[in-house]
């Protein structure tokens, strides 16, 4: 694919380096190649940034904090809400990008261009609401003042899986609470986080606030930049979504400058269904809960725990409505698109063929589509192992394994038997039950009856091993400020 062949949205989006305002090419000149996982094909060469690279964004960013910390909570609000607008105002472009680099079918993408717009709408609102407490102490000796203050230049280290979302979540609190930021992209990804870079730095440019409020370096060699800037004591805050494995390297990183750290790192979710469960409306949500982004999600339901009784039952309808949706290049109107690579796909099968080693059936699905583009089917197992390597293992594609379990107690059991505790989902009529889960599930995100969890206005974080703090929510703004004490 040539320069002139390029559609607009993907031909005109930045693809340098951004610091204090301007865009320039890598330090070293270097740059990466981004390619379509549903052609293979190479869309665009970015800036492959380095570590001066990134010292130059800190550097842009911790000279623009006073100045941003001190700009009213009011125009914050107002240059968040504008880049709302012009977001949502080009949903169609954005969605397009979304789908070049990532894969997922149009309709998903323009979803999540809503999604990740509503961050900065919700963080708008939010940008004025920064809480604070004024009162006489119990003595009665003096008065307490507690206010809020932005903690200062914070590193985001964004996904591939959700380009739009994944940044808007992290830059729209951190922009509200008067944090600059410097952005580190994903790799396979990149595209989109720095269109949505560009309308923040325009705006900014507009309105004359400080330049160096975001600042992006894409790189192919994260550790190279990240590592420098974890041991830079101008950086006061780490965002970082992403693996469980990674994300205990950057709080080791992390923990010689005493970072504030929020980590959204890996799931296991569990997704139960008891015998008195609406099994047409379970089996929607599962498709919804397995197969968005193509199974490509943290939140992503990744073992399907039936009861007994409704177990074949539920397989089989699982199975047929799998076999109903089609795979294929995400602009072409399929169902599902392809996965992030070739080794993606791989990863995925192997589980698959491990399950099935294991005495599992293979409802649907089950091998790779071969020519090219990187598909996988969507693919239902029954009669799968507790051990299992995907029912242990987070799958991050669109398997479906089907566990069976015998009574409530050995349900949430075998749903809270894993290191993780991201996200869970569970189906029942039944209002204890539904209420039990929904308490004794360890994880931080529950839909009861509902395949989606996602929203910008809600706490989006886990437990045990799947991290740290929580964005997203009134409790998103929270991890971007300082809590100051002032007795009187």
């Amino acid at each position: 694919m040539t320069a002139t062949t390029l559609p607009p949205e993907v031909r005109d989006v930045p693809t340098e380096v951004l610091v204090g305002g301007s865009w320039r090419p890598a330090s070293g000149g270097a740059t990466f190649p981004v390619t379509d996982p549903a052609t293979e094909e190479v869309l665009r060469e970015v800036a492959d940034g380095t570590a001066d690279d990134g010292d130059a964004a800190l550097a842009a960013a911790h000279a623009a904090a006073p100045a941003w910390a001190a700009t009213s909570p009011r125009d914050r609000s107002e240059l968040l809400r504008s880049c709302y607008e012009q977001i949502v105002g080009r949903t169609d472009e954005i969605a397009a990008l979304i789908t070049a680099e990532g894969g997922k079918p149009l309709a998903e993408a323009r979803a999540e261009v809503a999604y990740g717009a509503d961050f900065f709408r919700w963080f708008a609102e939010q940008a004025v609401r920064a809480p604070g407490l004024a009162r006489t102490a119990p003595a009665g000796a003096n008065r307490q003042l507690v206010h809020r203050r932005p903690v200062g230049p914070a590193l985001l280290i964004t996904p591939w899986n959700f380009p739009i979302a994944m940044a808007t979540r992290k830059i729209g609190p951190a922009l509200a609470a008067g944090c600059p930021v410097v952005i580190k992209p994903a790799q396979l990804t990149p595209l989109t986080t720095m269109a949505v870079a560009e309308i923040v730095r325009a705006e900014l440019a507009r309105r004359d606030l400080p330049a160096g409020v975001i600042n992006v370096v894409p790189t192919s060699s994260a550790s190279t930049v990240t590592g420098p800037l974890l041991a830079d004591p101008r950086l006061r805050k780490l965002s970082f979504t992403g693996s469980t494995g990674v994300g205990r390297k950057l709080l080791e990183q992390a923990a010689a400058q005493v970072l504030p750290c929020s980590m959204e790192l890996g799931g296991n979710a569990p997704f139960v269904v008891f015998d008195d469960a609406d099994l047409d409306a379970a089996v929607e949500g599962a498709v919804v809960a397995k197969l968005r982004n193509g199974g490509q999600s943290c939140v992503a339901a990744n073992r399907f725990l039936v009861q007994e009784s409704v177990a074949e039952d539920f397989a089989a309808r699982l199975a047929r409505r799998f076999e109903g949706l089609s795979v294929g290049p995400g602009t072409d109107g399929h169902d599902v698109g392809p996965l992030i690579g070739g080794g993606a796909v791989t990863d995925v099968h192997d589980l698959v063929a491990d399950a099935v080693d294991r005495g599992a059936t293979v409802r649907t699905g089950g091998e790779p589509l071969g020519g090219r583009g990187h598909f996988y089917p969507p693919t239902v197992l029954s009669g799968v192992t507790r051990d299992a390597r995907c029912v242990t293992e987070e799958i991050f594609g669109p398997v479906a394994p089907v566990v069976t379990f015998g009574s409530d107690d050995d349900g949430i059991a075998l749903a809270n038997d894993t290191e993780y505790g991201l996200a869970a989902y569970a189906w029942s009529r039944g209002l204890d039950r539904s209420m039990r889960a929904a308490h004794e599930i360890d994880a931080g995100m529950i839909g009861v009856n509902r395949g989606m969890v996602s929203d910008a206005s809600a706490p989006f974080g886990g437990m045990k091993q799947s991290g740290l703090g929580r964005e997203g929510g009134e409790a998103g703004l929270e991890e971007y400020l300082e809590t100051v004490y002032v007795a009187l």
